[in-house]
């Protein structure tokens, strides 16, 4: 729509804050009647640059369920934030939080998954996580599903691979819809829903012994069937709550042809249209075309009931949410040097720095994304996380300089400013990690996101005690200033 009033900066109403999940601080994994999860059966990498998360097995399950301990668990213990909670929001407050992004683990109130009833211990832990966010007037972004299934459903259903689990998931939304619809706004469905296409933190399934092309049928099936869960309980929120927004959660991965040869071109294009096939279907309410020719090409015949696709295109989402940490490179020829990414790897781009864990660095990258997610989609956009995981050091004097955070994190709002200035609809900014948490890909505590340093190691040793890093007291100026002060 044109304008001659430029677009200077943030809304006023813009959302700063953080993001976590429980499997990653809660802790308190058997304690209150709360059930085992998928999140706590994946032991931690010995190696930093190979990713735990789908490392799964029937007999590591097995082994898993007969370990009574966190030793090689370290999910089950994370930073204890179940009886941390007042202190922590206490210093997310401190900053000037306007959102706070956190998950409900589904096996704290339905141990099983699909219990006949809930779990009321677990309801009401989460009433006072509320009741201490409202207290600041910090709005709650509750992810539904992030990476932590009841495992029950995994030995029952063997996960999303079966539809009785749509059933199971959409008595959970319910029942946490009915009982936060005064207390929560912002809700999002699966986060980053496209990590089911690698294996068993988004499917809950256990698939290590099917050939490649068997793993991708089941893992588009069950992928199905969370679009099928997710459109139900956009349903389930809008009839309940018609003034709540609900939204989908992507790994987004910004890929950039390494040469302007054609091929290498085409090869990017086809590497997005896989990344955004999934924000297609919960944004646009629909199956894209150009999936067809890849379910024919790999031998995918989804199953669906009659009513499915009708489903998803009725009940879309209201607002596109994503996680942005860095950018790949697509080559249709041999693959060179290879570089970490998020849950991912992809080739390395020459023109960019790297973290410590071999991520690469893209600041730009995150407003190219924003404005294709705008011309895409024309839906409010959400940026729900972006960090940089880094070795810290606590100084003699207790203090922790770190002047990389910052370097990382004013460069990225740069670009979301330039994007915003770009006339992108940009609703928050909740990064990743504002507190150190266990690490999703290898279950590390030593690969540390927060501007709240947690005493902890990656042994589970430490006294938990929090202090704030220089970053702290950056962060709270740049939302203060609503973003002008970086």
């Amino acid at each position: 729509m044109y304008s001659k009033q430029p677009i200077t900066g943030f809304k006023p109403d813009f959302l700063w804050g953080g993001a976590t999940a429980a499997n990653q601080i809660e802790g308190a994994w058997n304690i209150d009647g709360k059930g085992l999860t998928t999140a706590e059966v994946v032991q931690k990498a010995t190696d930093r640059q190979n990713f735990s998360m789908n490392t799964v097995t029937k007999d590591s399950i097995q082994v898993a369920i007969d370990d009574p301990t966190d030793t090689l668990y370290p999910k089950r213990h994370g930073i204890d934030f179940y009886h941390h909670y007042k202190e922590d929001i206490a210093l997310f407050a401190e900053m000037g939080f306007k959102a706070f992004r956190i998950s409900i683990a589904w096996a704290r109130i339905f141990p099983n998954g699909d219990d006949a009833q809930p779990n009321e211990i677990g309801l009401a832990f989460y009433d006072n996580v509320f009741a201490e966010l409202k207290k600041y007037n910090i709005e709650p972004v509750v992810t539904l599903s992030h990476y932590e299934m009841p495992l029950a459903l995994t030995l029952k259903y063997n996960g999303w691979a079966s539809r009785e689990t749509i059933t199971a998931f959409n008595r959970y939304t319910e029942t946490v819809f009915k009982r936060y619809q005064h207390q929560v706004k912002y809700w999002m469905t699966f986060n980053e829903i496209n990590a089911a296409t690698w294996g068993f933190t988004g499917t809950g399934a256990v698939d290590d012994t099917l050939s490649p092309n068997e793993q991708l049928q089941l893992r588009y099936q069950a992928l199905h069937h969370q679009f099928v869960a997710s459109s139900i309980a956009v349903k389930q929120c809008h009839e309940l709550m018609p003034n709540a927004k609900i939204g989908s959660m992507l790994a987004r991965m910004q890929s950039y042809p390494k040469t302007s040869n054609p091929v290498d071109v085409r090869q990017a294009q086809e590497d997005d249209e896989l990344n955004l096939f999934f924000t297609d279907v919960q944004v646009r309410g629909e199956y894209p075309n150009y999936m067809n020719r890849y379910f024919n090409d790999h031998g995918i015949e989804l199953e669906m009931a009659p009513d499915d696709l009708q489903l998803i295109k009725d009940y879309p989402v209201d607002y596109l949410s994503f996680s942005y940490y860095m950018s790949m490179v697509s080559s249709a020829r041999p693959a060179g040097e290879k570089t970490a990414g998020n849950l991912i790897l992809g080739e390395k781009n020459p023109y960019l720095e790297s973290s410590d864990w071999g991520w690469q660095i893209d600041p730009v990258g995150l407003r190219i994304t924003l404005k294709n997610l705008w011309e895409r989609y024309g839906v409010p956009l959400f940026i729900v996380e972006n960090g940089l995981g880094a070795i810290d050091k606590v100084e003699a004097d207790g203090q922790i300089h770190d002047p990389y955070r910052i370097d990382y994190m004013r460069k990225h709002i740069a670009q979301m400013k330039e994007a915003v200035q770009d006339g992108v609809d940009l609703m928050g900014y909740t990064m990743w990690g504002p507190i150190d948490l266990i690490s999703a890909s290898t279950s590390e505590m030593s690969k540390r996101y927060g501007f709240i340093y947690v005493d902890q190691d990656d042994d589970g040793n430490g006294t938990l005690e929090r202090s704030r890093k220089d970053s702290f007291y950056w962060f709270k100026n740049v939302i203060a200033s609503n973003g002008e002060d970086l």
